[in-house]
């Protein structure tokens, strides 16, 4: 990645959803982000560059807790939302590194005991270990429930059988948060988190995925992968409502992501449309341009006061130690459908203001294109946010 032609605008950082804190972060990392020049042609190799990077810069803290050597008292959506829209206007595969290192040690930093938490937790702040968090089945995607690996107990620890796919950082990763059943009559409420090193005998994580947008998946596969008693990680059964938790956490950075990547689009759009001729003016100049870019910013800021009120929410509420003020998971589900939602209605728009120059491979906008249209899946896809959201209004109507 080069450095970018570009600057993202840092209005925002204003609103009052922010703190000062929040305020320094973003404009330490805006010139950090830019500097970096990573060769991103090999999705796995530029992976682990970016890891290292973001340990170096001391960026990876924001994933881990204060008390294992994090930046931070406590993990904050805030900042997380922030580093994320920042690293996708430059590198979508860079948020992808810092994302997965969040979200892959998420449950370790909620449920993990003071060994698991010394011994992942530090590594992953500092680069020197790469997370993955093990969710999605072949046939267990939205429906958690349907999950089919088993984990079953031995005279000293766990048996795992069963496949994991679609998994983030599959493959490089040095451990994974693992879930699997251990109760399988118990549909969601059978099933137990498990911390498997890459290292572990059984476990197989050589069938690598090739999707539109570079960045590394893989299916793992648990052949009798045998872990020690003190792999298991929270409470027996208590997996899903660990998952659940660490996905609230990060929800809302995704809409962070989709708000980068999106406002780059934008910043795009508008250099082109002053730099290119047309009929004795610049595009820019015709209405029609004037009033796609001022659509294309009414989506982004329309997206961006739900993620950082969603952000907001949980901060607050974990910082008073009391639930939020209203429904924090539809807060989450809102900002994660229409920051994505409106990202590629965005970068759709820009791409065709480029015209011909919109489809060539290399371009920023090309590139846009491809890197948005996952985001709109992983994580919950816009159709779960949307009952979700459904199922809250007809809690509180």
């Amino acid at each position: 990645m080069a450095a970018s032609a570009v600057d993202p605008s840092t209005a925002h950082l204003a609103l009052p959803f922010f703190d000062e804190a929040h305020r320094a972060l973003a404009r330490e990392l805006l010139p950090w982000a830019a500097a970096q020049a990573v060769d991103e042609r090999d999705d796995r190799a530029a992976c682990r560059d970016w890891v290292r990077r973001l340990g170096d810069g001391g960026w990876l803290r924001y994933c881990v807790p204060a008390a294992s050597g994090g930046a931070l008292e406590r993990l904050d959506s805030r900042a997380l939302v922030l580093l994320r829209e920042t690293l996708a206007f430059h590198s979508p595969l860079a948020d992808f590194a810092f994302a997965m290192q969040g979200l892959g040690s998420g449950a370790i930093t909620l449920a993990g005991s003071a060994a698991q938490q010394a011994g992942y937790l530090a590594p992953v702040g500092r680069g020197d270990k790469i997370a993955a968090f093990a969710l999605s089945e072949p046939e267990a995607g939205s429906d958690v429930g349907a999950m089919a690996m088993r984990a079953e107990p031995t005279a000293d620890g766990w048996r795992l059988t069963g496949e994991k796919t679609w998994i983030s950082n599959g493959g490089i990763a040095d451990f994974y948060c693992v879930f699997a059943k251990t109760d399988p009559a118990a549909g969601s409420r059978g099933i137990t988190a498990f911390i498997v090193d890459a290292s572990t005998p059984g476990l197989d994580t050589s069938a690598h995925i090739e999707v539109m947008a570079p960045h590394p998946l893989a299916t793992l596969r648990f052949d009798g992968c045998t872990v020690p008693r003190t792999a298991q990680l929270g409470e027996l059964n208590g997996g899903f409502k660990l998952a659940m938790r660490t996905l609230d956490i990060f929800r809302a950075s995704v809409a962070g992501a989709a708000l980068g990547m999106a406002r780059r689009a934008l910043a795009e759009a508008i250099q082109h449309a002053q730099k290119r001729k047309m009929f004795g003016q610049t595009l820019a100049d015709f209405q029609l341009t004037q009033a796609k870019l001022g659509e294309m910013a009414a989506l982004i800021d329309s997206a961006a006061l739900l993620t950082y009120r969603a952000a907001w929410m949980r901060d607050d509420s974990e910082r008073r130690g009391a639930p939020a003020v209203g429904d924090l998971t539809a807060a989450a589900a809102m900002a994660k459908m229409c920051a994505t939602e409106n990202a590629s209605r965005v970068i759709d728009m820009a791409l065709q203001m480029h015209g011909g120059l919109g489809v060539k491979v290399g371009t920023k906008v090309e590139s846009l294109y491809r890197d948005i249209r996952s985001l709109r899946i992983y994580e919950g896809a816009t159709e779960v946010q949307q009952l979700i959201i459904g199922k809250a209004v007809l809690r509180n109507p």
